[in-house]
């Protein structure tokens, strides 16, 4: 067969030919020209019996058999008996119905060419004292290698220079650099983010990191079973039951026509028809939410949908740097540290920088221009503003060689904790504070992973190549199921392995790293909003909106489809098998017997393109946007006073016992006067709003008992303030007391964000 000539073509020139000889044969009946009308009608014919013929040969020779055995049949019978009008019906039918599912079963090419064309191909070798480019696959191991700000790394080797900032994004999914010491391990894939530094190649270029990465998802790709259809299940029962009926009726009436009118009105184009037509709507129905789901086997495969598994950084979490802190040293505020760091960082452009710039310009802090700015990449930078010298950096380059101070000490602690990186200000030479910086989780995300398990999904995974603190913190936060942590992209390949061998599986990422785990899952779903093109190209499912609840929308629209396109299934085997029964007994001719199929075919297809539709909310109305508005900008005056609430819980630390009474009772203040009114204003007045918009919802629930925990946490607050006197303030209340408030602080926030979320969701 010529290269050009697909089975896609061939069968869409089968579908052309009997479309036109079924036009054709018509005219020439109504002219009064009968013997041309049959003649073209058994002409049109042919070509798709022979190709349902090869079709089949095909099928037999792999050990598939499927429903076709009857439209076989059904033609080549119809065609002995001279009932080519009933021919030429059943064989639009068939030809139409392989159209349906070509264009549903056609899949996004997976080239591998963006992942392949990242992958450098020349590298700078060291030869004496000479610096030559050499191509990537002649370097062996123990060459020494110089690597330049910006570029890939072209193998695996260890670093052979002081200090470099590495952005591991592509092979581990961390999203900010990080700095390696000398002798630190590098991995191929990673990018040079900071000045110009030598390695040592460990491996050649075959058997570095990012090639093994390419040859995973190629492998896995490969191992991809082809789809089979859904009618293809009945096969078995259907063909034996069908010959059975019409062997019957010849039998007993002594009458083939009437056999081939059984065969005909079982023609299994329901069967052929349901599956694609409502797989196809379901297909479509999630574009129209920015969900691009690669075919009717992704779809299918969601359907049946057991685990889901998500990678941590840029899916669960927003997948960059975010301001989550500032810590002030004393006699300092934040809006100075801000000040000083906002303006010194516009002259760099690395995604710290633009996090701090970002941070300052939101709170409206007016920043000014740096002069003679000098950068240290991976360490810090500085520079003069407003006439003074600034340095924003890592504690080693901010302090040099000076002891901490005990603040600094407890800033490394906390991000320590929060999985946070730390960036210390100073103002000449004096440090006056510092910024904590990290990865923080996507606002719909709690939402996201409840509407998972609203839709069915028994078990969640997060599996991450980050560290196990972070990650386990999210775990918990997020109340999922496992969290894996420590993995490299060939131990997610694993993981994700082991959890298909137990239940049909899910894998979400958005990364390069995740492409061969996404390749590896049953089916892979790539957050692809940002570009992420390499794990587009390996997944089957790609989110085009940067939102994690459309994961949980797709699992609903495919299991909504599939069971439309079983419904489907059954009905046109209910109602065919009335058909079949009429025929057997003499009520329908075969003529008779095609057009009631067209008009089970018409029922099944109207059935199936439900799929379209969304699920309608009955009684329910979208809340306004000009109340989100109104809600959001409630917060936002609310997040000063939790603000101001952090910068006191963190001054509680170590201050004298007159200072700390102070403290405390201007947060109790903050937290009666803003904290609980604005609960209580909720509760009576935004609720019921939201309750009208979404119905009975568990989440307005879960809001309502975080409302009763707040001021819970504000009557402890209150009944320690009143017994509070400078003589009875310790150590130990000082301390129960920053715990209650930061407890409030934090409890406070996340319980915005999910009300945020729950606005949106309800303005949809």
């Amino acid at each position: 067969m010529p290269s050009w000539l697909s089975d896609s073509l061939i069968r869409r020139i089968l579908f052309g030919i009997a479309l036109s000889g079924i036009a054709l044969g018509g005219l020439a009946w109504l002219f009064g020209r009968p013997f041309w009308a049959q003649s073209i009608w058994a002409f049109a014919t042919f070509p798709v019996i022979a190709g349902l013929a090869v079709s089949i040969v095909r099928d037999l020779a792999v050990g598939r058999f499927g429903v076709d055995a009857i439209a076989l049949l059904s033609m080549s019978g119809a065609l002995l008996l001279g009932e080519n009008l009933a021919g030429i019906v059943v064989a639009i039918m068939y030809a139409g119905g392989n159209l349906l599912e070509d264009y549903a079963v056609g899949r996004a090419e997976r080239d591998l060419k963006t992942l392949i064309d990242r992958a450098p191909r020349i590298a700078h070798r060291y030869s004496g004292r000479q610096v030559q480019d050499v191509a990537v696959d002649e370097i062996t191991v123990g060459d020494r290698l110089l690597v330049r700000a910006g570029e890939v790394l072209p193998v695996d080797g260890i670093l052979a220079s002081e200090f470099g900032a590495i952005d591991e994004a592509a092979v581990t999914g961390e999203p900010l650099p990080v700095v390696r010491q000398r002798n630190a391990p590098l991995r191929s894939g990673s990018v040079n983010a900071g000045e110009t530094f030598d390695m040592t190649a460990t491996t050649v270029a075959g058997e570095s990191t990012y090639a093994g990465i390419v040859r995973m998802v190629t492998a896995a790709q490969t191992a991809k079973a082809p789809f089979i259809r859904v009618a293809d299940r009945f096969a078995l029962a259907l063909v034996p039951t069908t010959l059975i009926l019409a062997g019957g009726a010849w039998l007993f009436s002594g009458d083939a026509v009437r056999a081939l009118a059984v065969l005909v009105a079982s023609t299994p184009c329901p069967l052929i028809l349901a599956a694609p037509v409502a797989f196809v709507a379901g297909v479509s129905r999630a574009a129209r939410d920015g969900i691009l789901i690669k075919g009717s086997s992704a779809l299918e495969s969601l359907a049946r949908t057991h685990t889901v598994m998500f990678d941590k950084t840029g899916t669960l979490t927003v997948g960059g740097a975010r301001l989550v802190a500032i810590e002030t040293a004393p006699h300092f505020s934040s809006d100075d540290i801000l000040h000083f760091a906002g303006s010194l960082e516009q002259a760099s452009h690395n995604v710290v920088a633009g996090a701090i710039v970002t941070a300052a310009r939101a709170r409206g802090i007016a920043l000014v221009g740096p002069e003679n700015v000098r950068e240290a990449m991976g360490s810090g930078i500085e520079g003069r503003v407003a006439g003074k010298l600034v340095k924003a950096g890592s504690d080693k380059f901010v302090f040099g060689h000076a002891k901490l101070q005990p603040w600094a000490v407890r800033v490394l602690r906390r991000a320590s904790w929060r999985s946070a990186l730390s960036v210390f200000v100073s103002v000449d030479e004096q440090p006056i504070g510092a910024l904590l910086l990290a990865d923080e989780l996507r606002r719909e995300t709690p939402r996201a992973i409840q509407a998972l398990r609203m839709s069915g999904i028994k078990r969640i995974v997060m599996v991450t190549g980050d560290r196990a603190d972070a990650a386990e913190t999210i775990g918990a936060a997020l109340d999922i199921d496992a969290v894996l942590a420590d993995r490299v992209p060939s131990d997610k390949v694993e993981a994700v392995a082991v959890e298909r061998r137990l239940h049909p599986t899910i894998m979400v990422g958005d990364g390069i790293n995740d492409a061969p785990a996404l390749a590896a899952a049953d089916v892979g779903v790539a957050m692809g909003a940002r570009g992420a093109s390499a794990s587009s190209e390996a997944a089957d499912v790609v989110i085009l909106v940067d939102r994690l609840d459309r994961v949980a929308d797709a699992v609903t629209i495919a299991r909504r489809a599939y069971g439309i396109a079983l419904q489907s299934i059954f009905i046109g085997l209910g109602l065919s098998g009335i058909a079949m029964v009429a025929a057997a007994f003499g009520l329908l001719s075969p003529v008779a017997g095609a057009v009631s199929q067209e008009l089970i075919d018409v029922a099944v297809i109207l059935n199936a393109l439900r799929a379209l539709s969304r699920d309608r909310r009955m009684g329910k109305s979208a809340l306004p946007r000009s109340a989100i508005r109104e809600l959001e900008q409630d917060h936002e005056v609310l997040n000063e006073a939790l603000n101001r609430l952090r910068e006191i819980a963190d001054n509680l630390d170590d201050v004298p016992k007159d200072i700390a009474t102070s403290l405390v009772s201007e947060a109790h203040q903050i937290v009666t006067k803003r904290v609980v009114e604005h609960e209580r204003e909720d509760e009576m007045v935004v609720y019921p709003r939201l309750n009208r918009s979404l119905g009975s919802n568990p989440a307005l629930a879960a809001m309502s008992r975080a409302h009763r925990e707040i001021l819970h946490l504000s009557r402890l607050l209150s009944r320690l303030t009143d017994d509070m006197t400078v003589e009875n303030v310790d150590r130990y209340f000082i301390r129960d007391a920053q715990r209650i408030i930061e407890s409030i602080e934090a409890l406070v926030r996340m319980h915005n964000a999910q009300e945020e979320d729950i606005y949106e969701h309800a303005s949809i």
